[in-house]
């Protein structure tokens, strides 16, 4: 909506001999009001909120209203307004949504159509298809994602132990540790993608394509089940349930897995415990083979509501948040490296491409060209949910691996595939 703003008023006092007089001189500016949505912690609100400041500094004609909270109550709430078309202009999005809410890609703004207020050449062509929907750029992401393994060198050495390269090193490790301490740890999406790695790595097959076709079997579902029950049986981590970051701090935890974007968060206490944490090579069947199996994604993107009403305006926006070097110096890597060359650029020069981050990120682009693009439907959190449940009814012997991975089979054909 526009709104008018009183930007000055001036007063002059004139006095002559024999005369006096004033004169007010007021101009106006007329403001158009935009919204902005994201989700995150304190962090991230305290530096997007100055970044909005920057914006409106340098764009008085423009005023953004900023929504934002934790996750979960994010993903609720985009529900909602999504459904009733009362999203924000420019929003911070998942990637898995693009599916979600835009299958024919008519649920967000066409990106293509703004561009003339959005530097695109800061992207590659790889970097745009992450948010292309059948030939609209519904997305631009701000940073790229993977699973990464992140040990505590300085536990592995303390038991005699060198940095796991095989999923059978874990095991091992887990038999000189004897429950002292779990060789590794992780939340219940990273094992899902960990199972799927290892599936993959077995049978040679794909889990699902891009387009989201259930490529798996239910033998091949089974061999994930039965993955995860010996890593919990044999004590190489405990159930992602009752995970809890604060063991990583305090060295009950010797490896996590988390995302690139998440690595200073499950790293940085446990690193200024005088702990050593590095990012170790993919886990496979052979050291050969490692990041076969593994998936790469953006961590998150930028899209544009298609209900917009001010497309020029949320797109000028969009690429302060994306491009701008105010905002890559707010933000640094806290959501991980940039995709934008000029954002990467400024942080390079300001030397803020330092600590575990980076060293994830580096290690993703080491391992690149064997790390696959992930499926927005593969990624589908009540899809995680259905196989953690699985798992867990498997490990509780209330039903077999062999019968439950028939059900999950059915239940992800039918409810989360793209058939």
């Amino acid at each position: 909506m526009k709104i008018k703003m009183l930007s000055a008023l001036l007063i002059f006092a004139l006095l002559c001999t024999g005369c006096s007089g004033e004169s007010v001189v007021i101009s106006h500016i007329e403001q158009t009001e935009i919204s902005l949505s994201w989700w995150g912690n304190d962090v991230r609100h305290e530096y997007t909120l100055a970044a909005v400041e920057e914006f409106e500094r340098l764009h008085p004609e423009i005023k953004v209203n900023c929504q934002y909270s934790e996750w979960s109550g994010y993903q609720l709430r985009t529900n909602a307004r999504m459904a009733s078309n009362t999203e924000a202009d420019v929003m911070q999005i998942n990637y898995a949504w693009i599916q979600q809410y835009s299958p024919n890609g008519d649920g967000f703004y066409n990106i293509n159509d703004v561009q003339d207020y959005i530097d695109l050449s800061n992207f590659t062509e790889e970097d745009l298809d992450f948010g292309m929907q059948n030939d609209k750029l519904n997305a631009l992401p701000i940073a790229l994602n993977t699973q990464t393994v992140y040990i505590n060198k300085t536990i592995y050495n303390s038991y005699g132990l060198e940095v796991p390269q095989t999923w059978e090193d874990f095991f091992d490790a887990a038999k000189v540790m004897k429950g002292e301490v779990y060789p590794l740890s992780m939340v219940s999406k990273s094992m899902y993608f960990c199972t799927i790695a290892y599936a993959e790595q077995q049978t040679g097959k794909q889990f699902m394509t891009i387009d989201g076709q259930l490529m798996f079997t239910p033998e091949d579902i089974q061999i994930m089940l039965e993955f995860y029950c010996r890593l919990i049986n044999e004590k190489v981590m405990p159930q992602p349930e009752y995970f809890d970051s604060l063991n990583v701090a305090a060295g009950q935890y010797a490896g996590t897995v988390a995302w690139v974007s998440d690595a200073s968060s499950h790293c940085n206490k446990a690193i200024d415990n005088g702990y050593e944490i590095i990012p170790a090579n993919y886990p496979a069947l052979q050291p050969s083979h490692a990041a076969e199996g593994w998936y790469a994604k953006p961590a998150t993107m930028y899209a544009i509501s298609k209900n917009t009403e001010h497309p020029k305006e949320a797109a000028m926006l969009l690429d302060f948040l994306l491009n701008s070097d105010e905002m890559a110096v707010l933000q640094g890597i806290e959501k991980g490296v940039p995709v934008s060359a000029s954002a990467r650029a400024c942080l390079e020069e300001n030397e803020m491409l330092t600590g575990i981050q980076y060293e994830a990120f580096l290690k993703m682009n080491e391992f690149s060209e064997k790390i696959a693009v992930v499926s927005p439907y593969l990624e589908n959190d009540d899809m995680i949910k259905e196989f953690q449940s699985a798992c867990n009814a498997v490990l509780y012997d209330k039903v077999s691996a062999e019968e439950q991975a028939a059900e999950i089979y059915e239940i992800f054909r039918e409810n989360f595939s793209g058939k």
